[in-house]
């Protein structure tokens, strides 16, 4: 309310934008309402959004599905919560729809967070997989540039100090490498 106080005196919406730090354009919105409708047009209107789709009683139920684990509901590969998986709880059980960054919103309102399964092969062999990286990717790997070849700037190529002497128009006909 102090916007329509300022308004009341006066002020120009651009000064109580300044004094509030808010846009210019909130402001000049706000010194609208309030010369059409008064205080009681700046007043809230609560929380925008759409309202939650599940009542009080379906996000107890929810809250105790998500207790019993994913095993319970069918997903056994692993014991996480996502957020695609929720969806798909809320679904079956509630026949309601949900998207995936709804049910997230959904679950941390109830006080859950949800989880990114590893995504690992069941049959995994970590002693393998380390000799691989030790032994075959070193000789594999290629080495880097050295470090001052390039210049690290998009916008400037590197300084003349560190180019290459070449007389100009050398190579020009031949292929860049």
């Amino acid at each position: 309310m102090q916007a329509a106080e300022l308004f009341e005196q006066e002020i120009k919406p651009p000064e109580v934008a300044r004094r509030l730090r808010v846009s210019p354009k909130s402001a000049y919105q706000w010194h609208q309402l309030w010369r059409d409708g008064g205080v009681r047009a700046l007043a809230s209107r609560g929380p925008s959004g759409s309202r939650c789709r599940l009542s009080p009683r379906c996000l107890e139920k929810l809250a105790a599905y998500l207790d019993e684990g994913p095993a319970a509901h069918g997903w056994v590969e692993d014991q996480v919560w996502t957020a695609a998986r929720v969806a798909t709880l809320i679904g079956r059980k509630f026949h309601v729809c949900y998207s995936v960054s709804g049910a997230t919103r959904l679950m941390h309102r109830l006080g859950f967070s949800p989880q990114v399964p590893a995504r690992r092969v069941a049959e995994r062999d970590e002693q393998a997989v380390t000799a691989w990286k030790e032994v075959t990717w070193a000789e594999v790997k290629e080495p880097g540039r050295p470090a001052g070849a390039t210049s690290a700037s998009r916008m400037k190529q590197g300084s003349p100090e560190s180019r290459p002497e070449v007389e100009p128009g050398a190579g020009a006909g031949a292929p860049r490498s």
